[in-house]
């Protein structure tokens, strides 16, 4: 396959940026499609951590050709400074004329509504994306190519008086228009040599049989179309969405890796049916700090893996193929357990409830398999797992019809075994 696309299956946090990188290290081109520096992506490449929140997981790869496309809002603040920290002459990054800017005026926006909500607030991440989806839905955002051309002076003094508007309902400070423009002129100024039509840039290099790998942020759960709504994003993160979101036809879209932690997580507010209550399992899952996510300081909730999940991603979303993440920190539990179904109101479903009130009712329909106690991180292929590892792996497939094309055992990027090329 020439063009793929990397998904993540449940809310996000599944290793989305690992495996991105491992692929790109095939690519020629990879682009990043939606959401904002609401993600974080955790790329490690020789020895050296990095945590990209807008730039692609293709940006630590030579010779690759790294965009940002038109279903992007973007902090240009955030994306300068991830430049400035990679310092890498040899990047190659372009960003469409047609992304959404992320201003200061959503982020202090998005933080008054969030506490006009009290208890009933999303918790969401603050860097103003919600916001910045809005004003592009209700058309008065502002596009990248407005931003770093000559009329972004006038038009962002039409914007700032529509936001002080806002600002007067929110009872919050108004917005200085020359604060703000002096300021990010100066970002416009560094910008300018980056945009580009992304679009056409994709379909010239489909058209040449190059190799274009894409990725989202956050995962299908958190789509706005069909997740758990509304402790969803403002985007889709859907294979679905790519076409629309990156500019090309569905048609030249060859396939889409599927990554799937080895047992579920959740970071923030929402339901989860197969949340782990039991302390001691917790803290197997925590002691290993994969989970601790350093942007809020704390743990991600954990789960048992859940099949009804990746089966509605696979269906709303479209997945080829599944990548297994994190497979190395079961290593140690005695039983494993598998949500294969929901009780939903005395009856079993296999199916996620659109009302998230009744989703929050469902609970989970178990098989148990036998845990491994090995350490399993220094493993090479899939014939070197414990067996009880093997039969887990082999009963994901068996539940989702999907078969594992990669599997990782580490956070290092030689810990990422591949089964079966399809790149």
């Amino acid at each position: 396959m020439n063009t793929i696309v990397v998904v993540g299956t449940a809310w996000g946090d599944e290793g989305k940026g690992k495996i991105t990188d491992f692929l790109a290290s095939k690519a020629d081109v990879v682009a990043r499609f939606q959401g904002g520096n609401n993600a974080g992506h955790t790329v490690i490449a020789d020895g050296k951590y990095h945590l990209f929140q807008l730039l692609p997981s293709g940006s630590v790869n030579k010779d690759v050709v790294n965009l940002l496309t038109q279903g992007m809002v973007i902090d240009v603040k955030g994306l300068l400074e991830e430049i400035d920290e990679l310092n890498d002459p040899n990047l190659q990054l372009y960003v469409s004329n047609r992304a959404h800017v992320v201003m200061p005026y959503h982020l202090k926006i998005e933080e008054a509504i969030e506490l006009s909500k009290g208890k009933d607030k999303l918790s969401t991440t603050k860097k103003g994306i919600g916001p910045a989806y809005s004003d592009k839905a209700n058309r008065i955002g502002l596009r990248m190519e407005i931003f770093t051309g000559s009329n972004f002076k006038e038009e962002l003094k039409k914007i700032i008086r529509q936001k002080n508007i806002d600002a007067e309902k929110l009872e919050i400070e108004s917005f200085d228009f020359e604060e703000i423009y002096n300021e990010y002129k100066v970002y416009a100024e560094r910008m300018r040599k980056y945009v580009i039509d992304t679009s056409i840039f994709l379909n010239e290099a489909i058209e040449k049989k190059k190799k274009v790998l894409f990725e989202g942020a956050q995962g299908v759960m958190l789509c706005v179309e069909n997740g758990t709504y509304p402790y969803v994003t403002s985007s889709s993160p859907t294979a679905a969405a790519l076409p629309l979101y990156a500019g090309i036809a569905p048609w030249l879209l060859e396939g889409a890796i599927g990554v799937v932690k080895a047992y579920m997580t959740r970071e923030g507010a929402g339901p989860m049916p197969t949340l782990i209550n039991d302390e001691e399992i917790v803290k197997h899952f925590h002691k290993t700090k994969v989970e601790y996510e350093p942007r809020t300081q704390t743990y991600r909730r954990p789960g048992w893996f859940d099949s009804v999940i990746l089966n509605h991603s696979k269906r709303v979303s479209g997945i080829s193929h599944i990548a297994v993440t994190v497979l190395d920190v079961l290593s140690g539990l005695k039983e494993l357990k598998i949500c294969i179904s929901y009780n939903h109101n005395g009856k079993e479903i296999n199916y996620i409830p659109a009302d998230i009130n009744e989703y929050s009712k469902v609970t989970p329909n178990y098989i148990t398999m036998p845990g491994w106690e090995e350490d399993i991180s220094n493993v090479t292929c899939f014939e070197e797992l414990p067996i009880n590892a093997q039969n887990y792996l082999r009963k994901i497939e068996e539940l989702s019809g999907l078969e594992v094309v990669l599997f990782s055992v580490g956070p290092n990027r030689e810990q990422t075994i591949e089964v079966k090329s399809v790149f």
